[in-house]
């Protein structure tokens, strides 16, 4: 805290105990105001509007202390109804916003630095309902006036909003009070006027804004609704759309509950994650690993041989492995758990009906888990020239002798690598300034630094703008800040984002919101427009991984099935993914860029796994764990891992920030001797050293000395 606050407070806390030391409080009792009442009369029928100003300083000041009560009987009492409702209710608002601007300047950046995750949760509410509670909290006056300004400053609530809401909640009171003052030889206290009846009268009216807003979102989603009559019986408790990860679950969860399930799939069970993402991506990974590993014999003292890669066997095994796992995720399996499986194209034709092979479903829920494909951007002259995906890829028989690869993130990485060690030639093309770029800068060098090591050839901050197709021969020219290039290649490969399955399965046609780069928009329960209609997956979003999927349909299927009882919000608090590059990248919770943007007080602890026993061993020595944890604690606010099997390693940071435990229980846990987890340990051991009391170890040195005498 910066002295300017501190003197602030100080100047605060000073006034304040003033007020009670000096027992200036006497002056604001109704006793004290009965006495002076006629001399007060006097003065105000002399200097009406000096008297008014007076008045209107001395309410603002006041009311920052538990006395507006009295203030606003005395503006009733000098100057009537009419001026005195004015007067009060313009000064109590000024009030209210001096009390709320000091909150705000005073304590808002370190509450939100000590309780960011807290704070977030309750901005992303103000944000969204916050004028109701405001409302709802003003109409009630049995609640501090000051502390309801003093916890909204900490918000994100907007100034202006706040002070016209807050006049408008602060009306009623106000009223009943000025116009209790004009009667005030007839109240001994100011606790007289709340009578029970007054009081619960008041809890209604506060109610009754978030009454409104619910009978309001029930009547707009009774018009939405009424052009699609409610089933009197309907043929399944759920139906889910697609049979991908969040499908699969959503399904598994309803028919373990004995409910009814229509699982309706278009293609492939198993969605992107078994065909086209992450089992074949990861079959490829391991082929080309292993040949990675082959040219390294050297180092582990083995005889050099030539590495022959035969890709045709290698993309015969990439099958094999999806073959081998198909079964898992199967409409014979998934039968055998009670899940009708449908094969066929679904579309919702009303909030209660979908549509397949001819066949009208009615259904008490839906839950949208369609996935999502390739994004290939309107690049001039690449439809022309050809162009494979992340789905089209693992139809390749040929490897490619030259590789371009279009996009830096996780699927461009992983593939990129994969290629070249498996002989392509490969040239990495990324619009933004590095690869990864939702890590840290560290994190993307060393991933760049393997990259050029392996002799791909990485472009960073270079942009696509043509393709070309000539004899045969398939060009692009890439422009950044320097001097255009063109690029050579024979295939490439398009890796720049994913983009939300919604056309063509009714969601336009029945009103369902979609934001604006085409994913189903969802409240924090995982409801689409219609409260019985959910989404799970990459078709909402925020997170496109498939234990993301599989994490959201848990919450889909639950509040579906019983969200009359309770409804739980989803939570993505220890969501941990990883990027399967060698090195591998892996991370839990926020990194150091993102604690800069939040502006949170931070401290970084770093362990090089260069360090590392096993790592030597393995001739991984390479790499780094690196813990953010809050400012003089061990609370652990999020973890990167970079390299060998990072993504099994950071599987202990999840639990501990799942259960809140600290880096002291890190470091306090026995971990098998030699294993790459014992870098959690090391890392748990830096942040002890750093916070070791300088003057506790120096007792210990002067006790030891002691006891050797």
């Amino acid at each position: 805290m910066n002295k300017t606050r501190l003197l602030v407070i100080m100047a605060i806390i000073v006034a304040t105990t003033a007020v009670f030391w000096f027992d200036l409080e006497q002056y604001l009792t109704l006793e004290s105001f009965r006495a002076r009442q006629e001399v007060i009369h006097a003065y105000v029928l002399v200097n009406p509007l000096k008297s008014l100003s007076i008045f209107f300083v001395l309410y603002v000041v006041i009311a920052l202390l538990p006395l507006a009560a009295i203030m606003t009987l005395a503006g009733g009492a000098i100057f009537g109804l009419g001026k005195g409702f004015i007067v009060v209710i313009l000064a109590s608002g000024v009030s209210a916003v001096l009390a709320f601007l000091l909150s705000r300047y005073l304590f808002r950046a370190a509450v939100e630095t000590r309780f960011s995750g807290i704070t977030r949760a309750i901005n992303k509410g103000i944000l969204k309902d916050g004028p109701y509670y405001l409302l709802t909290l003003r109409l009630i006056p049995i609640f501090s006036f000051v502390a309801i300004s003093v916890a909204m400053g900490i918000t994100k609530f907007r100034t202006w909003t706040f002070y016209w809401i807050s006049v408008l909640g602060m009306l009623p009171a106000t009223f009943i009070y000025v116009n209790a003052g004009t009667q005030l030889s007839q109240i001994k206290t100011s606790n007289d006027i709340l009578s029970p009846e007054l009081i619960g009268s008041f809890v209604l009216l506060g109610l009754f804004p978030l009454i409104t807003k619910k009978v309001l979102t029930t009547i707009a989603d009774r018009r939405r609704r009424k052009h699609y009559p409610k089933p009197k019986n309907y043929d399944t408790n759920m139906v889910v759309i697609g049979a991908g990860s969040a499908g699969l679950v959503s399904a598994y969860i309803a028919a373990a509950s004995k409910a009814h399930v229509i699982l309706i799939e278009q293609h492939r069970m198993g969605g992107d994650c078994l065909n086209t993402g992450c089992v074949p991506s990861k079959a490829l990974i391991r082929s080309s690993r292993i040949a990675s590993y082959l040219r390294r014999a050297g180092e582990f003292g083995l005889g050099h041989h030539p590495v022959n890669v035969e890709f045709p066997k290698v993309m015969q095994r990439v099958r094999d492995v999806i073959a081998q796992i198909e079964p898992h995720d199967s409409i014979e399996r998934y039968t055998n758990l009670g899940v009708e499986c449908v094969t066929g194209k679904a579309t919702i034709t009303s909030p209660y009906c979908v549509e397949v092979a001819g066949r009208k479903i009615s259904t008490r829920n839906i839950i949208i888990a369609s996935g999502a494909r390739p994004a290939v951007p309107p690049i001039p002259g690449l439809a022309e020239a050809g162009y494979l995906t992340s789905d089209t890829i693992w139809n390749l028989q040929e490897l490619p002798e030259r590789l371009l690869v279009l996009g830096g993130g996780p699927i461009g990485c992983e593939l990129a690598q994969a290629f070249q060690r498996l002989g392509s030639q490969v040239t990495l093309v990324e619009a933004l300034p590095g690869l990864l770029t939702r890590e840290d800068a560290e994190v993307s060098k060393a991933v760049t630094d393997q990259f050029e090591k392996d002799g791909i050839r990485v472009l960073a901050g270079y942009s696509a703008v043509e393709f070309s197709l000539n004899d045969g021969k398939r060009t692009v020219r890439c422009e950044s800040n320097q001097e255009p290039i063109e690029i050579i290649y024979d295939q490439v490969l398009i890796a720049v984002g994913r983009r939300a399955n919604t056309a063509g399965i009714g969601l336009e046609d029945i009103g369902v919101r979609l934001t604006d780069d085409g994913r189903v928009e969802v409240n924090e329960y995982l409801q689409a427009t219609y409260p019985n209609i959910y989404a799970c997956g990459d078709v909402t979003g925020p997170y496109q991984l498939t234990h993301a999927a599989a994490h959201q349909a848990w919450y889909c299927a639950f509040n579906a099935l019983f969200g009359r009882f309770r409804k739980f919000r989803v939570n993505y608090s220890a969501l941990p993914w990883a990027v399967f590059t060698d090195p591998e990248v892996a991370r839990v919770g926020i990194n150091e860029q993102e604690a800069i943007q939040q502006e949170i007080d931070y401290e970084v602890t770093r362990y090089n796994i260069n360090e590392l026993d096993r790592a030597i061993a393995d001739g991984e020595a390479h790499g780094f764990v690196k813990v953010i944890t809050r400012k003089d604690s061990d609370r652990i606010l999020g973890v990167t891992i970079v390299g060998s099997h990072a993504g099994d390693t950071i599987a202990e940071y999840v639990t501990a920030m799942t259960h809140g435990l600290g880096l002291k229980k890190v470091l306090g846990t026995i971990h098998i001797y030699p294993t790459l987890s014992e870098a959690n340990r090391f890392a748990g051991g830096e942040w002890q050293k750093t916070h070791l009391s300088p003057r506790l170890l120096s007792f210990a040195e002067r006790y030891n000395r002691w006891l050797r005498k």
